[in-house]
């Protein structure tokens, strides 16, 4: 009798362990299964990394008329930056634009067209949108510069309550008409071309900043460096002279 109890007391054992490795085999199955990106709804890039393609509405409003770009409107790579100035990821990666549009400003299938998308957890980051406009409404080749001071400087006016006067003494530095550019901050026309920016950051879905896309399709964050966007937008060079290159006639 106390063999037989034995023997019958391991076999729900190994039942339950049976159980318990097809569980497991099972679940191991289900994560690589779903861990895999879909190919249909990513692209990846040449270093393998999934970027998602972004729901862009194509109804979405066009942002301020004329934007802030540099290059043709029909270049054949567009990269487009929504950003805020009080947003201090955005600070870290404006080197790595500046250097972009730097590098590839010559290049007449390139173009770069930033967007203002000041973010309500920022206080002082709609004004300084509106600031960047006014620069750029006495002299659109000074919204540049005012985008450098307002960025390089964040931390010093994202803190100071008299953050309005160093706006001002940066307008002076770049070279504008103080008093124009206070009048212009005051006006409708800067705030407007921020609100436009705005309604097509929203219309496309951007809930945070820096975002940037490049022909359409959204850039992780953590491919805006240096070494990624280039990567990025050379690739897209690359491609958009591939059809050139198939339909140009043969040298005879």
């Amino acid at each position: 009798m106390a063999k037989q109890e034995k023997k019958s007391s391991g076999t729900p054992v190994a039942i339950i362990v049976g159980v318990l490795v097809l569980v497991v085999f099972g679940g191991f199955l289900f994560y690589r299964s779903s861990s895999t990106p879909s190919r249909g709804n990513t692209n990846v890039a040449s270093n393998g990394t999934p970027i998602p393609r972004p729901t862009i509405n194509p109804n979405a409003p066009a942002g301020a008329t004329p934007p802030t770009s540099v290059g043709a409107p029909n270049a054949a790579v567009t990269v487009e930056e929504f950003a805020d100035f009080q947003c201090g990821s955005c600070a870290a990666s404006y080197p790595v634009l500046k250097d972009l549009i730097r590098t590839y400003s010559g290049n007449p299938n390139f173009r770069f067209v930033f967007r203002n998308f000041p973010l309500q957890m920022h206080d002082k980051a709609y004004d300084a949108a509106v600031a960047a406009e006014a620069a750029g409404l006495q002299n659109p080749a000074k919204v540049w510069l005012m985008h450098e001071q307002l960025f390089t400087n964040q931390q010093t006016w994202a803190v100071n309550p008299n953050y309005r006067e160093l706006w001002n003494e940066y307008a002076q530095k770049i070279g504008l008409d103080v008093e124009r550019f206070k009048a212009d901050m005051s006006g409708m026309v800067a705030k407007s071309r921020v609100d436009q920016d705005l309604a097509r950051g929203r219309a496309i879905g951007i809930s945070s900043t820096p975002t940037v896309i490049v022909n359409g399709r959204m850039i992780p964050y953590t491919e805006v460096t240096a070494a990624g966007m280039r990567r990025i937008v050379d690739t897209e060079l690359q491609a958009a002279a591939a059809p050139q290159q198939q339909t140009a006639p043969a040298n005879r």
